[in-house]
């Protein structure tokens, strides 16, 4: 007797330019009070939340997920708002995959950012993204998003549903290997004096 898998049914799903998907899964949000040990600035940290209160509203993530396991993909959206901490540009929190070979496609839907990213034996690289363009961030690579415009930087972002994410990595480093800072009108890499290197990951 021959038996068919459990098909999982196809969704529209609506992508927002500025930001969200009708028919998302979930959406979880970052706020201010999230952030701390994130920035290297801890005092421009600190200084934010007694202004502007620990629930500010820093970036949000929605997804849309049929399942967990392999073969799934998670496709979703990225929105990080305008912003510094310092000299230091708003951000994610960063994450290398659980499992480490997985990649991750991320495209620009709106607003100016960076693509940071490191590996655990010490590779670097800094991508600026705008509209119509995108990063293909391979497996193995630690990484965040970073705005480093005016407005919010949106991405649509694609990997596989079992990846997972780690990100505890980057803290237990002291911070990813560079930190992007504003420099006249554009941005900068400067190195990070904090970062001591990644552990390997159990993935590795």
């Amino acid at each position: 007797m021959t038996t068919h898998p459990v098909v999982d049914t196809p969704v529209l799903l609506e992508i927002a330019r500025e930001g969200g998907i009708e028919g998302r899964s979930r959406r979880y949000e970052k706020r201010l009070g999230d952030m701390a040990g994130v920035y290297r600035d801890a005092d421009a940290w600190e200084a934010a939340v007694a202004e502007h209160g620990a629930d500010r509203l820093e970036y949000w993530v929605d997804d849309h997920r049929y399942q967990e396991g392999p073969g799934a993909l998670i496709v979703g959206t990225s929105t990080v708002l305008p912003g510094r901490m310092g000299d230091e540009f708003a951000l994610t929190r960063g994450h290398i995959h659980e499992v480490s070979d997985r990649a991750e496609l991320y495209y620009c839907l709106s607003g100016r950012g960076v693509m940071l990213m490191d590996t655990v034996d010490g590779q670097s690289s800094a991508i600026e993204l705008t509209p119509g363009k995108a990063v293909d961030v391979p497996g193995h690579w630690v990484h965040r998003s970073v705005n480093i415009g005016d407005e919010p930087f949106v991405t649509l972002f694609c990997y596989a549903a079992d990846a997972g994410q780690d990100y505890q990595v980057i803290s237990d480093a002291g911070g990813m290997k560079n930190i992007v800072v504003a420099d006249g009108d554009g941005w900068a890499l400067v190195p990070n004096p904090d970062h001591r290197g990644y552990r390997v990951h159990a993935g590795e």
